[in-house]
């Protein structure tokens, strides 16, 4: 199909201004926005989520008013953070063999010894114990960025200035120290050499799967120092935590969280406004971090112990490893970089607007005139000293330990740490649908649980209004805690439409509304010409997939979509295909990146359009808003388990091209069909991967119909994951005897509309009569 006359005619009159010339849908206002709608859609979400970073300042403020809302809010962190296992509280194993001896190092007042200990089942920290030979003071974890060894800042191997080498100063000051390892930012062990090596940084490969599975790269490290603490505080001596860079975060994130004590903290090279944390590497994407914890409000829970921040260089990082031969680029972007010292001291001083905080011994230290010190400097440990309550000059001898390990390389001890919890979380993975069935159809249908029935007349009888409740909490808790809810109240819709088709069956019309602050949604209306005087029909909103484009569903004869919304329209439906924010990658991801930051997604944005359109269309005189089916393809087909499952207004939908065991797609390791081998790093959302997979998503839908349309050689997923998943959906529906409700139709072709099983589905389940064949 070709864009009819009257479309050149509209152009013409754009360019002369002729805004009266638009041929506007009856009731609309004329739509006269020219140039890219999809690149105009994006920004403006984005501008719209920068406000939203913006108030989250004042709306965090205001939530740590009340001293007794801090409790809660430690206990909230943890869990943003993936704190989530108890911790084994175990001594540290010193351990070694003949050529790496469990006695690394030794001078005249302190002993290095090789450690590890065991923070769960299967994951252990590990690192170094610095014990001075005489009764210690206190014991201080000391954590290096991620890019540091424990050996360097112990002084056993080159690469960091002697005045930085934080762990060995704390040692001849009378000081037991642990030095765990972290993970590092290398892309070494980040892959699957069976499928594909990528170059994310070890602590994204980590991060991305443990996200899904509601843990962090974090949580991990948090915890490990967690335990070296419980350790240390069984000594009766006071305990504290020193570190910088991505040491520092861990540091700084312990001392909020910790089952002891501390006593003091110092972070160096971490301590800022977080505003601006979505440009950080996405290792450190926190679900919701700003809806309640800037670095002050995380500076106040600390207690009761002193805060020492240092102004020093943070880490240079620039990105993700480049890509090397052999390797695919699919890192997501992210740098790290030193703030002005008036940023640091700004947010430091913002401590002080905290009650809980008043009693708080704190410190910042920065060089004259706001200048950077050399991290963790003699400065800033005497201070930290000082708020241990064992006062020293922290000063620095010229005894320099030598490593007794012959030939000793920190990368297999790395490759160790990696594997460690891949393995925790793919078990996690590999366990997920027990989670999730405990977590939400168990309480769903008691009944079944535990129980075996040999008889189809033994089954119990159910109601669907039985569910109801457990639908509509599953609904809530999905879309706050997974997807993120906006909740401002929508504007009236203010349509503005022109005509831009006219075909002999139907005209279709381009159409624009308001969603609140900057954002608009557009999409296009195609509205069958044989409609009689009062008649309204069923619409079906034909959803593209990403890159996609709204036009490229109607007309075109893209194979991917074969102009569905169009036949559709010829068979008498009245479709609309809206624009999804997912065609301009670095926009839509980047639109993630932000929401997460204050517990949103760029699905917040987009179902909040389809709010908005579902008011418009059940407006409009020639629709019964009773029968609006949904039907996508790809992006589209992810939407399709997003959106409806959510709004009411859609009474059926149709997923194509996408059902999948999303858990086992978004985080396992061991596929090529996994996205842990893609850059589509905006698909892992914190939690899912133990609360909803698609099976979980159309719980939510029931008892409205839902069909899957599935080809067999579509690469989005093996025929396997696909069949398992709809089989949980198809139980589901038959325990309530509407299995005529639900359908899957598998057909001989690839990642593409098919439109036959469907367009059926459609008619049956929309009323409305299918064409004479």
């Amino acid at each position: 199909m070709k864009l009819s006359v009257s479309l050149l005619v509209l152009f013409a009159a754009f360019s002369g201004g002729l805004a009266e010339d638009i041929v506007t849908l009856p009731g609309t206002q004329p739509l006269t926005m020219t140039g890219d709608l999809s690149a105009q859609m994006h920004e403006a979400a984005l501008r719209d989520m920068d406000q939203r970073i913006a108030d989250s300042l004042a709306a965090r403020s205001k939530a740590h008013q009340d001293a007794a809302g801090a409790v809660m809010s430690n206990l909230d962190f943890e869990h943003i953070i993936g704190a989530r296992e108890p911790i084994l509280v175990k001594s540290l194993e010193r351990f070694g063999d003949d050529f790496y001896p469990a006695l690394v190092a030794q001078t005249s007042k302190y002993q290095v010894w090789q450690v590890r200990w065991e923070t769960h089942p299967g994951v252990y920290g590990e690192g170094l114990l610095l014990e001075p030979r005489a009764k210690p003071r206190a014991y201080v974890v000391a954590i290096p960025d991620a890019d540091q060894t424990p050996e360097q800042i112990a002084g056993l191997a080159p690469g960091v200035p002697l005045e930085s080498q934080f762990a060995r100063r704390l040692a001849e000051n009378g000081f037991g120290v642990i030095v765990p390892v972290l993970i590092d930012r290398s892309d070494h062990s980040s892959g699957n050499a069976r499928v594909v090596q990528t170059n994310e940084p070890h602590r994204e490969w980590i991060y991305r799967q443990a996200y899904m599975m509601g843990r962090h790269i974090i949580g991990y490290e948090v915890q490990k120092v967690d335990a070296a603490l419980v350790w240390a505080a069984e000594k009766n001596l006071p305990v504290g935590i020193v570190g910088y860079g991505e040491g520092g975060l861990i540091a700084f994130y312990t001392a909020t969280v910790a089952d002891v004590p501390v006593k003091a903290a110092l972070v160096s090279g971490y301590f800022k406004s977080r505003q601006d944390t979505w440009r950080e590497p996405i290792y450190r994407n926190v679900w919701g971090l700003l809806r309640q914890h800037g670095d002050a409000e995380i500076a106040s829970m600390i207690k009761p112990g002193g805060l020492v921040v240092e102004y020093s260089a943070e880490p240079v990082v620039d990105g993700p490893p480049e890509a090397k031969e052999g390797r695919k680029n699919c890192a997501a972007p992210g740098k790290l970089w030193t703030p002005p010292f008036a940023e640091v001291e700004a947010e430091f001083k913002r401590i002080d607007t905290i009650p809980i905080a008043a009693e708080q011994p704190r410190k910042l230290i920065a060089g004259p005139d706001g200048k950077t010190v050399p991290f963790c400097s003699q400065p800033a440990l005497v201070e930290f000293a000082k708020m241990m309550g064992v006062p020293s000059k922290m000063e620095l001898s010229r005894e320099m330990p030598k490593d007794r390990r012959v030939n000793f390389h920190p990368e297999p001890r790395q490759w160790r740490q990696v594997q460690e919890l891949e393995t925790d979380i793919q078990k996690l993975v590999q366990y997920s649908a027990q989670a999730r069935k405990k977590d939400f159809l168990d309480r769903m249908l008691p009944e079944y649980v535990n129980e075996v029935w040999t008889l189809a007349a033994e089954f119990p009888k159910l109601e669907p209004e039985k569910v109801a409740a457990l639908v509509k909490d599953g609904r809530k808790r999905f879309w706050s805690g997974i997807i993120g809810r906006i909740n401002d109240p929508l504007p009236p819709p203010n349509a503005r439409t022109r005509k831009i088709y006219d075909e002999p069956k139907w005209t279709g019309y381009e159409v624009v509304v308001d969603v609140g602050g900057e954002g608009f949604a557009w999409g296009i209306l195609c509205v069958p010409k044989d409609l009689k005087p009062g008649e309204k029909r069923p619409v079906v909103v034909c959803q593209h997939g990403r890159h996609g484009l709204p036009q490229e569903v109607i007309t075109g004869d893209k194979p991917a979509y074969r102009n569905f919304a169009a036949r559709l329209a010829e068979q008498g439906f009245i479709t609309f295909a809206p624009h999804n924010l997912y065609q301009k990658e670095e926009y839509y991801r980047t639109l993630s990146r932000k929401g997460n930051t204050v517990g949103l997604s760029m699905f917040s944005v987009i179902i909040r359009h389809h709010e908005q359109w579902l008011n418009w269309l059940g407006s409009l005189p020639f629709v019964d808003e009773q029968r609006i089916g949904f039907y996508g393809l790809s992006y589209g087909g992810e939407s399709a388990v997003r959106i409806p499952p959510l709004l009411d207004g859609y009474c059926l939908s149709i997923c194509s091209g996408d059902f999948n065991d999303w858990t086992r797609k978004v985080a396992s390791t061991d596929d090529k069909h996994s996205f842990m081998f893609t850059n589509e790093w905006e698909m892992p959302y914190f939690n899912m991967g133990n609360t909803f997979s698609y099976a979980e998503l159309t719980y939510l839908m029931f008892p409205r119909p839902f069909m899957v349309e599935r080809g067999h050689h579509d690469q989005v997923a093996p025929d396997e994951w696909v069949a398992s998943e709809y089989a949980k959906t198809r139980w589901f529906y038959d325990q309530f005897g509407l299995g005529d409700r639900t359908a899957i139709e598998f057909f001989n072709g690839g990642h593409t509309i098919n439109g036959q099983g469907t367009f059926a589905f459609l008619h049956k389940h929309l009323n409305w009569p299918e064409p004479s064949k």
